[in-house]
């Protein structure tokens, strides 16, 4: 799985797989917000896997890192968590075996039980070779930038390890939000835009400093806020710089469902080496996959989207010679 720097090799940095009995564990254990995510061609089922390869291969995209954000295993019974956690990273190592050149992906882990999630870190990335850990904006609740969590930062910012982040899909815990059919169409920016914020005001990109950072959804509304963040320093005065230089030592997915001038604004504010390629696979699927890597090249200069698209997910993951 390693990529000719003479070939054009794409990496989906954000795509999903959830099968039927991991979400059926999910249920039992108390989750009550799997059904969004059955149904959708997003199983590792013959059928589905086929499908998706059959776009994959139309769209041009190489490998999909899979993760199983935000379905995650996080429940305050620590055997629930752990069990859920072992059994969702056990089944993506199985997957990413039988299909090593279409498949890598991100590691669950049993939060908020720090312990067994350390625990769990290590043997999926020594023992199954997971290229980083992925997690939800809030952690039962609670955000991630919360001081129990600090030692999950350190172990991966030790192992110079990936930290992909992706919304909880709880609307940002806002009735305003949830009650009105938004949770999906605008919550899960807004997670995405919290969850910047917190880790800006907090220092963690630059307490972290070999800690990679992947933010999805081109940052949310982060591209536009910058600037207002930087004027309203004094609101958090502690903050240790500069929100518009923070922002640029994490990464940033493309999904932003066709958007030209959202990917441009983005590619503006954070540079274009700090973008990744996603397609938030299976929920662009189809021609919407096909159009999540059209809009990059159309979008931007060849001099952008050229690595956007095959080169920084790949350096990033250590994949490209």
């Amino acid at each position: 799985m390693i990529n000719d720097e003479n070939k054009n090799f794409n990496v989906d940095i954000h795509a999903h797989v959830w099968s039927t009995e991991y979400l059926d564990m999910l249920e039992e254990f108390g989750a009550t917000h799997t059904s969004v995510h059955r149904g959708v061609g997003a199983e590792p089922t013959e059928q589905d896997l086929q499908t998706r390869f059959h776009f994959m291969n139309k769209a041009g995209i190489d490998l999909q890192v899979l993760s199983a954000v935000p379905q995650v295993p996080y429940f305050e019974n620590i055997q629930h968590a752990t069990q859920a956690a072992i059994y969702i990273n056990n089944e993506y190592y199985e997957l990413v075996k039988k299909h090593p050149d279409k498949f890598a992906a991100f590691a669950s882990l049993p939060l908020p039980h720090i312990d067994a999630s350390l625990k769990e870190l290590a043997r999926a990335m020594d023992e199954l070779g997971m290229r980083g850990v992925a997690i939800t904006t809030s952690i039962l609740g609670k955000s991630p930038v919360d001081a129990e969590f600090t030692p999950i930062f350190e172990e991966l910012n030790r192992r110079k390890g990936i930290l992909f982040i992706h919304p909880a899909g709880f609307g940002a815990h806002s009735s305003h939000i949830q009650d009105y059919h938004l949770t999906w169409r605008i919550g899960s920016p807004i997670e995405d835009t919290i969850i910047i914020g917190q880790f800006i005001t907090e220092g963690i990109p630059s307490k972290y400093p070999d800690l990679k950072i992947i933010i999805p959804h081109l940052g949310g509304a982060i591209p536009m806020l910058l600037p207002r963040m930087d004027n309203l320093h004094w609101e958090a005065p502690l903050t240790p710089e500069k929100a518009s230089v923070a922002a640029k030592r994490m990464w940033y997915d493309t999904v932003g469902h066709g958007n030209i001038q959202a990917l441009r604004a983005a590619a503006e504010t954070y540079g274009s080496d700090q973008l990744l390629f996603g397609s938030d696979f299976p929920y662009q699927h189809g021609e919407l996959l096909l159009r999540s890597v059209d809009y990059v090249k159309e979008s931007l200069s060849y001099k952008d989207a050229d690595p956007i698209l095959y080169k920084n997910a790949a350096k990033l993951l250590g994949i490209q010679k």
